[in-house]
């Protein structure tokens, strides 16, 4: 196994994105391709064409490549079916299953933000760090857990879905909350990804920007884009601060659109203290994925580990 080339796969909503790794970790072939829309068939199809052509491109010679897939959703273990996953072509199917059965060998399927941790533990920013707790800040909201470097799904598959539980320590201005697509209202994820951002600023000020562009306003010195990028800190505070006091992780890792806001790593730890159980300073590291975007579809890979 440790000569063995990795392939990764990152299954978006729009894009499908390939990489594959030589034993040492190091990227030897990257490919991208559309994701068939509303098509299950098709994307099983098109993500078993895409790992032949990595492996063309690696020259995997002497054995096929294991190969991992990040998905928008998680598989449940009891029945090895897809759910959670917002490209709702996947739920209900067997995904991991039929993968396998294409490419003549076993496949692994994980929940991309999982899949970030997993990366991040493993050459990343948290690199050797034994409990680390991921969280993509991007259009929505999502959060994985790898222990030892591996991945942690648990029995009803939704280890680490963070984003689906209530705002923690919720103001009287913030309840019940925004409806979010999981049926519930006032969940993480409608305050803290650039889609909640975007909305909170449009309540506060009337004016509908985008996330990036409320985030470039408050750093050109815009008052009302800071107090919107100040509240967002406060909020992805309050929610770390509930996951410290519950899982204490050896390192928290930011990945995501947003995750690339400086100024969240300079404000964070202390706005976090203010939550934490007995007080005192923050010991967990607050860290931005070092592999960047490419720390999803890099996961992928590692969850077959050396």
């Amino acid at each position: 196994m440790a000569d063995r080339i990795r392939i990764g796969i990152d299954l978006g909503g729009t894009k499908i994105e390939g990489l594959a790794l030589d034993r040492s970790g190091a990227e030897i072939a990257r490919l991208r391709i559309a994701t068939p829309q509303h098509d299950y068939t098709a994307t099983v199809r098109a993500i078993a064409e895409l790992v032949r052509d990595l492996e063309r491109r690696a020259a995997c010679n002497s054995q096929p490549a294991s190969v991992g897939v990040g998905i928008p959703g998680t598989i449940v273990a009891a029945t090895g079916l897809v759910k959670n996953a917002n490209s709702t072509w996947l739920n209900g199917q067997p995904l991991e299953r039929d993968l396998a059965s294409a490419l003549t060998r076993p496949v692994r399927c994980a929940n991309d933000a999982n899949c970030l941790a997993v990366s991040e533990a493993t050459d990343g920013a948290a690199a050797g760090a034994a409990l680390v707790f991921a969280v993509i800040l991007g259009t929505g909201c999502g959060g994985g857990i790898a222990v030892n470097g591996a991945v942690r799904v648990g029995p009803n598959g939704v280890c680490g879905e963070w984003g689906h539980n209530p705002l923690p320590w919720s103001t009287p201005s913030e309840v019940p909350g925004p409806l979010c697509y999981c049926g519930q209202y006032g969940c993480i994820e409608t305050w803290i990804s650039g889609s909640g951002l975007a909305r909170d600023h449009e309540r506060a000020t009337g004016n509908r920007l985008s996330g990036q562009m409320i985030a470039a306003a408050a750093a050109s010195g815009d008052a009302a884009a800071g107090a919107s990028i100040a509240r967002l800190e406060d909020r992805i505070a309050r929610a770390l601060a509930s996951v410290v006091n519950l899982l204490d992780p050896d390192a928290i890792v930011l990945g995501g659109g947003l995750s690339q806001l400086d100024r969240l790593y300079a404000h964070l730890p202390a706005l976090i203290e203010r939550h934490l159980f007995g007080g005192g300073a923050l010991a967990t590291p607050v860290l931005k994925a070092k592999h960047g975007d490419s720390s999803g579809v890099r996961g992928a890979a590692w969850l077959w580990p050396a």
